[in-house]
């Protein structure tokens, strides 16, 4: 038997469509998941006041996430993104503060949101240039890297502050609380076209070759001629883009800044990101699977709070659904590998 044919089973052709078949895996648990919850609360899951709220609800994790994968991609992470996010939306609200008054014609409202969109954007790349060249140049293990730059921008968002929040005057109200058409979340629009603009990246420019070069084998993206170096530091600037992108969002949907919103996000973007199938040692994942497991886990969630609503405690269940999710497909995911490898060893020839 050739190796083509011991590789070959019924279900082959949907590697060409969803590649490792971990996205294929998360689809059907979204569709599963979603069935189900269909099923057991069929009078407020599939309805669309339910898809207008979940809609809202993920936008600043499934963000984050990405920013997660692609320092993940090269064999890193970000722990500060954050604490990014919490300074970037900071530093905009008191821009809106200075430069908006509450007497402001149009004009000077939409500058002065234009300035504080800016000083956010700016904030984020700064933030991820230094976590770049601590990583790239100083050749600081990421993890540590990360996770002193995340209490050096904590303590600076609360030295800004002095642990009080900063109001954005209701200038922003309209990202974090309006829907387009009456029934599209502005959150959910940004995420989509965040999403849109990283699987370009990643899947159609040279840049995103070399991501995945450098998280598959460094040595040999060294030997190929890529800058490792520029490309990483390029990495953790996406990734303060992307924290900055949700520190907007942030602001709209809270009116206000502080220096310890969201503090959980952190891990729940991990969870996304190693649900979605990123490799934690680099070189595999895709954009795909970050959106399929952010949609399974809001399901999830969703739905578990409407079976448990009337349970003591039954809207903190949320962690375990996550977790129990997350494990299954790790499950699955290792069992399908270890197939794979037997079949491969099955398939080469004896000596």
């Amino acid at each position: 038997m050739s190796a083509r044919d011991a590789s070959y089973t019924p279900w082959a052709w949907t590697r060409s469509l969803f590649g490792d078949g971990n996205i294929l895996r998360l689809l059907i648990a979204c569709v599963v998941i979603f069935v189900v919850m269909s099923i057991l609360r069929p009078d407020v899951f599939p309805t669309p006041e339910n898809f207008l709220s979940m809609g809202s609800q993920f936008p600043e994790i499934g963000i984050l996430a990405l920013a997660i994968m692609i320092t993940m991609l090269t064999g890193g992470i970000d722990l500060s993104v954050v604490s990014v996010a919490n300074m970037s939306g900071v530093l905009a609200a008191f821009v809106i503060r200075a430069l908006i008054p509450a007497d402001a014609e149009a004009g000077q409202v939409a500058l002065g949101l234009a300035a504080a969109v800016v000083v956010a954007f700016l904030t984020g790349a700064l933030a991820g240039f230094v976590n770049g060249l601590l990583v790239a140049y100083v050749n600081l293990t990421p993890i540590l890297a990360t996770l002193g730059t995340m209490t050096l921008y904590t303590g600076l968002t609360v030295a800004m502050t002095r642990g009080n929040a900063v109001f954005a005057e209701n200038r922003l109200v309209f990202i974090g609380n309006t829907n387009v058409l009456g029934f599209i979340p502005i959150p959910l629009i940004i995420f989509a076209g965040v999403v849109a603009v990283f699987a370009l990246i990643l899947n159609r420019t040279a840049f995103g070759v070399k991501v995945y070069m450098i998280g598959s084998n460094v040595n040999a993206a060294r030997f190929s001629g890529i800058n490792v170096r520029r490309v990483l530091l390029m990495t953790y600037i996406l990734s303060g883009l992307l924290a900055a992108v949700v520190a907007i969002i942030f602001l709209g949907r809270n009116n206000s800044a502080k220096w310890d919103f969201a503090p959980s996000y952190v891990l729940q973007a991990i969870v996304v990101a190693v649900l979605a199938g990123v490799n934690p040692s680099g070189g595999s994942g895709r954009v795909t699977g970050i959106v399929l497991a952010i949609l399974a886990l809001q399901f999830v969630s969703t739905g578990m709070n409407m079976l448990l609503f009337t349970i003591s405690g039954g809207q903190f269940f949320k962690e375990f659904a996550w977790g129990a999710l997350l494990l299954t497909i790790m499950v699955a995911n290792h069992l399908s590998e270890q197939r794979r490898l037997r079949i491969t060893r099955r398939s080469k020839p004896e000596t």
